[in-house]
């Protein structure tokens, strides 16, 4: 079994063996590793480093940051296959949809060193002013510590959503990672070491929610970056609301799928599944409220139905496997209670809707369809965060944007149609903060990443992640003309 050490002023910071958390492989429960649970004396410590770091870290030129974080990009690749199996250990997630997920974060930290390399050159910017007697330039600068907290679905690519854009803007950085995926985070230190990142820009604390609460709370710290819950988002603002702390949060959904009349049936059927179904559904972005049209509805819904029933889940360390189990013992009872909560609101089941025997692993469930969910339903309104779809029809263009939005959640939303010009009209109708037209959920590092109403604030990835690590700085100055 591995253990794990904080990284703190560039090595790694051991703490009392009774204050260690175990990590398990939620296929086998075999325990993987043992992780150190931050006090917030240790916090405290990670925190100073960071503040040791910053002075020389932010005025360092932009172009040699972005060589850094190149550097950790390769590092990065040169593991992949170890974080990859890392990453399926931890939280169960298929083994090649790992390797998609560290090649994603290789592909931010290079966009981010892109960014980098030109950051200086268009900050100090001249700004027109009417006024002739008077000169104005913009600065962008590093908003300081930032304390970064991301989640287990998908570790290591929200670390570097977050991390590649504070180092390229000249922050220095405190990470808490989830503790259900110490692991494949803690290739991190490792990376950063091979770099040659400089001690103190980045650091890592291990733990639960008392470490979260440490960093989040803590007067040095002058940014959060926080990927989770609504519901726990909800407690770090109103934590960072005290200390008017820089803040950006990506939390949950209930994102729809709208699929027209006139939709390619087979792209539809990919689009759904490949939605709900991708990291067995465990994704703030899950595409879990279908809205077919009446029409195609009776046809696709077969489709998907025959698709679902005929996937089993699977070792997720095996090259064939596309579902594995649920990530937790957590997850895997709350997507039971859903399961209980259908049969008692008489929802109509098309297939799944139970757990599934496996010899070796308790934390599977079937892929599950409910067609007609009434939209008071539980399952249409709340964020389930497993394999489970539910389906409503509509009947024209406005009853589909009507129920799409009728929503507390305002992350994500694919439309499927025949028509690029008419998906584009309705795209513009959706409040959502990311849009997909007849694809799957690509994520591409130069656009943006956010949500509407309770998914959050503020947005990452392209220039708008960077930006969200600066402060805006005005100098203005007579020129003495009249």
């Amino acid at each position: 079994m591995i253990q794990i050490n904080h990284y703190i002023m560039g090595s790694g910071k051991a703490s009392s063996p009774s204050r260690y958390g175990t990590s398990v492989n939620p296929y086998n429960q075999e325990s993987i590793a043992t992780y150190p649970l931050a006090t917030a004396d240790e916090v405290d410590l990670a925190v100073q480093s960071a503040q040791s770091a910053l002075a020389d870290w932010r005025h360092l030129p932009s172009e040699e940051r972005g060589r850094y974080l190149n550097r950790i990009a390769d590092e990065t690749e040169a593991r992949a296959d170890s974080i990859a199996a890392a990453i399926t250990a931890s939280c169960g997630k298929p083994i090649t949809e790992a390797g998609y997920d560290v090649q994603d974060s290789v592909d931010c930290y290079r966009y981010y060193a892109s960014l980098a390399a030109s950051f200086d050159d268009d900050n100090n910017r001249e700004i027109a002013v009417a006024d002739a007697g008077f000169s104005s330039r913009m600065r962008r600068e590093p908003v300081g510590v930032v304390g970064l907290i991301t989640p287990w679905n998908f570790p290591t690519v929200t670390t570097s959503w977050k991390l590649a854009p504070a180092l390229a803007a000249g922050c220095t950085a405190v990470l808490k990672p989830s503790e259900y995926t110490a692991l494949p985070e803690s290739f991190l230190a490792e990376i950063c070491a091979a770099a040659g990142i400089p001690a103190g820009v980045v650091n890592i604390i291990y733990g639960e929610a008392e470490a979260g609460s440490s960093l989040v709370n803590h007067p040095g710290v002058k940014k959060i970056s926080f990927t989770g819950s609504t519901a726990t988002g909800t407690h770090i603002a109103r934590a960072c609301a005290d200390d008017i702390k820089n803040l950006s949060l990506e939390l949950g959904g209930k994102s729809p799928i709208i699929v027209f009349n006139d939709a390619d049936i087979d792209l539809a059927v990919d689009a759904v599944s490949g939605g709900i179904l991708f990291n067995n559904g465990q994704m703030c972005s899950a595409t879990s409220r279908l809205l077919v049209q009446q029409d195609i509805a009776p046809q696709l819904l077969q489709r998907l139905a025959d698709t679902f029933a005929a996937m089993t889940p699977s070792d997720p360390a095996s090259p064939e496997c596309r579902l594995g189990p649920l990530a937790n013992q957590i997850q895997f009872e709350k997507v039971c209670h859903y399961f209980s909560v259908a049969e008692q609101e008489g929802l109509k089941l098309l297939t799944g809707g139970r757990t599934y025997p496996h010899e070796r692993c308790d934390l599977m469930v079937e892929p599950t369809i409910y067609s007609d969910v009434p939209a008071t339903s539980q399952l249409w309104n709340e964020e389930i965060f497993g394999p489970v779809l539910c389906c409503q029809t509509f009947t024209t263009e406005d009853d589909a944007v009507a129920r799409a939005n009728d929503c507390e959640y305002g992350l994500a939303a694919t439309v499927i149609s025949g028509s690029d010009d008419y998906s584009a009209s309705v795209a513009e109708r959706l409040e959502a903060g990311h849009i997909w037209i007849n694809t799957d959920q690509r994520v591409l590092p130069e656009a943006s990443w956010g949500g509407m109403k309770k998914s959050g604030l503020g947005r990452e990835l392209g220039p708008w992640g960077l930006h969200a690590f600066t402060e805006i700085k005005h100098i203005t100055r007579s020129t003495g003309a009249s």
